[in-house]
């Protein structure tokens, strides 16, 4: 079936009046001790920006998100200073899966529907370059097409039934060309991209040579109900069988015990009428092997791991209660969410010097549902009430330093 991501403006029409309930909260009896954690803002320090799905901070506190939609890179400085960074340089293409290291900002230029993936990379007063073209990986090598989608139990007859040029597509399929990198994450060794189109993470050299360094698997298979088959065309013959949505990874960070985690939207229809399937997953980058950490997530757009206590933060663009966003804390050790926190409409967040910085109403649609130019940067901070200590470094300081 045709994933349907965070690409277009139609996308959250369906959230404005549909409630999403919270992931249950619990901890594992083995897993340390649940923190008392608060989440509170402390700073704006820009506004008005448009589909900011995508930051990242330097070791001085320098922003660079992306207006995804608008094509813009834009940098925040500490003291809240506003400049240009780049522009997509063919306009209608999108600006995202920004990352950082040293003096260098990483990020892709991208239009799915063209097959243009490109990671650029943009050096302190030079101009944006090409270090790699994840379109022209994704149409050669196409790591997902070891993944089967779809039904996989159907019989031959109702499988006929299914129109493959439908809204549903095939009724069975392996994965397509399709590359639409959203988040990356800069380490010593490369960079390393969620590609919510391929489905994947892929590493990229700083010579510039791609590697698949992890394949999602498809979603667990969704019962198919009469609401079901009658909302994606269906016939009825598919009631009470299983469908493998595809997995669409949207950021990467590193955790505590080397592996990457991964914050994953579900494929076909993000709103919650076949549940909330937002997951987190981690990937070892040596071995490729890939296990789910938690599921039940509203929008999982980004996430941020704290490498001293193993704590997860996840956007949920969708999350809460009212359907209007929320972060979420879990440890990476049980897999249990301990905490939520209510935040308008969160996409990427990132943890930098004990403060939490996150996008926030990154995408509130208008009466058109259109997204609004109403986007924050905000910085949180997160404070451990039980002893006052505060929360918040992705551990990444020493990657930076390093040569």
């Amino acid at each position: 079936m045709n994933k349907r991501t965070i690409v277009g403006a139609a996308l959250a029409a369906a959230f404005a009046t549909v409630a999403i309930a919270s992931p249950a909260s619990a901890w594992h009896h083995s897993a340390p001790e649940a923190p008392d954690l608060s989440l509170d803002p402390v700073q704006t320090l820009a506004t008005d920006l448009v589909s900011p799905l995508s930051l990242d901070v330097d070791r001085d506190g320098n922003v660079a998100v992306s207006q995804n939609f608008i094509g813009q890179l834009t940098g925040v400085g500490a003291d809240g200073t506003i400049a240009p960074l780049a522009s997509a340089t063919v306009p209608g293409q999108e600006i995202g899966a920004v990352s950082s290291r040293h003096s260098t900002v990483f990020y892709a230029q991208n239009d799915q529907a063209a097959g243009v993936a490109q990671l650029m990379a943009l050096q302190q007063g030079g101009e944006p370059q090409l270090l790699a073209d994840l379109g022209a990986y994704e149409a050669t090598v196409n790591p997902d097409q070891v993944n089967t989608y779809g039904f996989s139990d159907l019989d031959p007859a109702c499988a006929a039934l299914i129109d493959p040029a439908g809204p549903a597509g095939p009724p069975t399929y392996t994965g397509i060309v399709d590359s639409h990198p959203y988040g990356s994450l800069a380490l010593r060794d490369a960079v390393y991209v969620a590609d919510a189109g391929g489905n994947d993470i892929l590493r990229v050299g700083y010579d510039g040579e791609i590697s698949t360094a992890a394949v999602l698997p498809p979603g667990e298979p969704v019962v198919v109900t009469p609401e079901t088959a009658a909302m994606f065309g269906f016939p009825e013959c598919t009631v009470g069988h299983g469908y493998s949505f595809e997995p669409v990874p949207t950021d990467v960070e590193r955790g505590p015990d080397g592996w990457l985690y991964v914050s994953s939207l579900p494929g076909g229809p993000e709103d919650p009428s076949l549940g909330l399937r937002g997951s987190v997953y981690k990937v070892d980058p040596w071995s490729g092997d890939v296990e789910l950490v938690a599921t039940g997530f509203g929008g999982a757009t980004g996430l941020a791991v704290d490498r001293a206590t193993g704590v997860v933060l996840v956007a949920e663009l969708f999350g809460g209660p009212e359907g209007t966003g929320q972060i979420s804390a879990l440890s990476s050790w049980s897999g249990e969410v301990f905490a939520t926190f209510a935040v308008s409409s969160p996409a990427a967040i990132e943890l930098r010097d004990g403060h939490v910085y996150a996008t926030t109403d990154a995408f509130v649609p208008d009466a058109e549902g259109n997204p609004q130019p109403i986007g924050t940067v905000t910085v949180f901070q997160l404070t451990n009430q039980s002893d006052g200590s505060c929360w918040g470094d992705d551990g990444e300081h020493e990657e930076e330093a390093a040569p």
